[in-house]
């Protein structure tokens, strides 16, 4: 079985020696499925479906995790393209290879202008997963509740460069989508189903 992750810089672990897809391709390993990571720093959803074909459907992966955001919001990509490349995307996975989707947002920032501009890309990810049928993963919601319950800021988890989480924000966002997967990869065995 296999999990492709496509997204851009933090996808792609810019800044740190251990990311987030790392951290999840050593945990699903022992299950007997291979996380293949197709994400590049400074990418955008633009460049998810310029390349599709190349770092998506040519893979034909069982389960596709896509991320982007932060990097199209300080990229000056318009919401409404954002919300549509990510429908576009979906739609053409649906009719290549129909694998499970889970759209992931990234970390929450303490600027609040910065928390703004992301969580307006945020919010579409939540419309396009209900009303394509995907899994949302809510990472920002999860570093905001791991904050708070440790005392700590959003800073503590990120490089110099507050887009960029480091090894410990990394480390955040793959338990918050481990807890997901292990929810609807349970799930799938109990019902007995492939996906």
């Amino acid at each position: 079985m296999k999990l492709l992750i496509r997204g851009g810089s933090i996808a792609a672990g810019f800044g740190v020696t251990k990311s987030y897809g790392d951290i999840l391709a050593e945990s699903l390993a022992g299950r007997g499925i291979e996380v293949i990571n197709r994400s590049r720093y400074q990418e955008t959803s633009f460049d998810g479906i310029c390349t599709f074909q190349a770092d998506i459907a040519g893979f034909a992966p069982d389960y596709l995790l896509i991320q982007f955001g932060v990097d199209d919001a300080f990229g000056y990509v318009y919401r409404s393209e954002f919300q549509e490349n990510i429908v576009q995307m979906i739609r053409l996975a649906r009719l290549s290879f129909n694998p499970g989707i889970f759209l992931a947002t990234s970390h929450a920032f303490d600027n609040s202008h910065d928390m703004d501009a992301v969580n307006i890309f945020y919010r579409s990810l939540r419309i396009v997963a209900k009303d394509l049928g995907c899994e949302l993963i809510p990472v920002h919601s999860y570093w905001s509740g791991l904050l708070a319950e440790q005392n700590l800021i959003s800073n503590d988890l990120v490089l110099s460069d507050s887009r960029y989480p480091n090894e410990r924000g990394h480390e955040v966002i793959a338990e918050a989508i481990m807890k997901k997967l292990d929810r609807i990869f349970y799930n799938k065995i109990i019902g007995g189903g492939s996906r």
